[in-house]
Parts: structure tokens; sequence; C-alpha cells
């Protein structure tokens, strides 16, 4: 199966919400203000936003204007065209290490699918014949190590942990020491997502950050921040809090095939300016895809 059909089959519930809903609004229908309006509606209804949605159905109508476009069933080129532009204000490329190991740390609250999506990404960088190795740092919860031990033995690479409540430090210090002696290229560690207690997060993950960086010269290379696509816009408010403990590089949106609010995507990148770098599109192994904005706006974008 190809990108652009993955990213279809995994956004149907999305492109539902939107470009068929639109598909009947710009049936026959000469351009004018009204059809602006109801693209507004339909982009709020996607879980866009306000200021997001404004701000696309604008770039739209920039568009239409420079393009004399007259009939409203040539829209969704253009929509295509500013949705995928937007996407693309931030640098979707992972980023790795020139030398030695990539260390990644994974943020995220519980249940967004952060370790889920740490075995995908596992698996994802073995079929590239990548050297990975993952580390277990959310020693907060005894059931977090279990789940990313039992993850490390279905992709096929080792994991580093210590015992429940151990310091989350001392588990990046040893991975990375691992991952030299090992000669690794990926180090993929999970980390605790405590958000209720923030100042402790911060603490914690700016001690990781420490040992990373003395430890390992550039580390970490990137902060992925895992949100759960079925929250809307409760994920964008997440984006916001962990932008202020801790520098997040990029976005994993999980569970995308579930949800018709596939439109989260698009202020994370437009309103925090956190390129989204992956996106969950099913429940198998190689379901967790990196992102293409031009994919992701066809596909929700045409019927």
């Amino acid at each position: 199966m190809g990108l652009f059909d993955r990213f279809k089959k995994g956004l149907q519930k999305s492109r539902t919400t939107l470009a068929e809903r639109l598909g009947s609004v710009f049936r026959s229908r000469k351009l004018d203000e009204s059809v602006f309006e109801e693209m507004e509606e339909a982009f709020i209804a996607a879980d866009m936003g306000v200021e997001t949605a404004m701000a696309l159905v604008e770039d739209v109508r920039v568009l239409a204007r420079k393009n004399r476009i007259e009939q409203a069933e040539d829209l969704p080129d253009l929509m295509v065209e500013a949705m995928s532009s937007m996407l693309s204000e931030a640098d979707s490329n992972m980023k790795f290490a020139t030398d030695g190991p990539t260390l990644v740390l994974v943020v995220g609250v519980n249940g967004a699918g952060k370790t889920t999506s740490i075995g995908k990404l596992a698996n994802y960088y073995l079929q590239q014949n990548k050297r990975v190795l993952l580390a277990a740092a959310d020693t907060f919860r005894a059931a977090a190590i279990e789940q990313l031990l039992a993850w490390g033995e279905r992709a096929g690479c080792d994991v580093v942990r210590h015992t429940q409540g151990a310091d989350p430090a001392a588990v990046i210090f040893d991975a990375i020491q691992a991952g030299k002696a090992r000669n690794v290229d990926i180090i993929l560690c999970d980390t605790a997502g405590r958000l209720q207690n923030k100042s402790h997060l911060m603490a914690e993950l700016s001690k990781i950050y420490k040992v990373a960086a003395r430890e390992l010269p550039g580390a970490p290379h990137e902060v992925l921040l895992v949100l759960d696509g079925t929250t809307g816009q409760n994920g964008l408010s997440q984006a916001k809090v962990f932008k202020e403990v801790v520098d997040v590089t990029g976005i994993v949106v999980t569970k995308l095939d579930g949800t018709a609010k596939g439109g989260i995507v698009i202020p994370i990148v437009h309103e925090q300016k956190i390129p989204v770098k992956w996106i969950g599109l099913g429940e198998q192994m190689d379901d967790l895809q990196p992102f293409d904005a031009r994919a992701f706006a066809e596909a929700v974008c045409r019927p």
C-alpha cells in the first residue's frame, strides 16, 4: 500500500467529516462569501479551532482570487494547497546525531499511546536496518516498564531498565553507556507523563536533559510529544503545557484512524509552531507513519 493510500485509509473518519461535508456544499455552486463561511464551519467541526480555521479559509480565499476561481467545486485543489502549505511551516524531518547514537526522548500523558508509539518507532527503524535500543525511564509505574519490555521483545530490540521507583536519569545514563558500547544508532527513551505534578515532571526532565547532554553531545536530539488524536482540542492544550515544561521538537499524533478529529494536527503546527513528525493510522505494527503534509491534506480534503 502506497503512502497516500495509507493516509486515506487511516484518515477515513476525518475525511468523512470534512471532505464529504464540503463536497455537498461545493456542488454546482457559484463561489461567494457564503461558501467560505460554510467552509470555516466545516474546518471548526473537524477540530481545527477557530483561529486556525479562519486562517486557513483566508489562505484559500487568497488562492481563489489569485487563480480567478468562480465555481465552488474548484476549491478542493486550493484547500489541499493551503493546508499542505500551512502544515509545512515546521520541518517534519527527524534530526539525527552526526556521530554516535541519536537519543530521542518520548514524553506525553499516560494513556496517549506513548509506550506503544516507542515500540512502533523501534520497529520502523529496525526495518531500515538501524540498531535500536529502548530505555524504560518511566520508573513511576511498573506497568510502563513491563509494557516497554513487551514491545522490545515484539520489535526485537533490547531494553535498558531499572526497578520501579529508580532515578529516571540513571536509566538514561545506563542506556547511553549501553548504546555507545553496542554501537547502536537510535536510543528511544520512555519518560513519565505526570502532568498533574508539573513542577516534579519539569525537575525530572531537567535532570534527564543534563545527564543526556553531558554523556552524549547534542542530546537529546529529539523530544517527541505523543498526543491522543481522539482528544481533539485537549491535545492542543497538552502541547501548550508540555512546551512550557520541555523543549518539544516534534509531535506524534496517535489513534487518528479512530476519530473524526484529525483536524487537530493543523493548529498544533500553525499555532504552536511544533512540527508533527509521526501519525498513527491504525493498530498494526507498521501503522505509525512519518508525517507527510501533502498526503495528509489530500487524504482529508478529497472525498
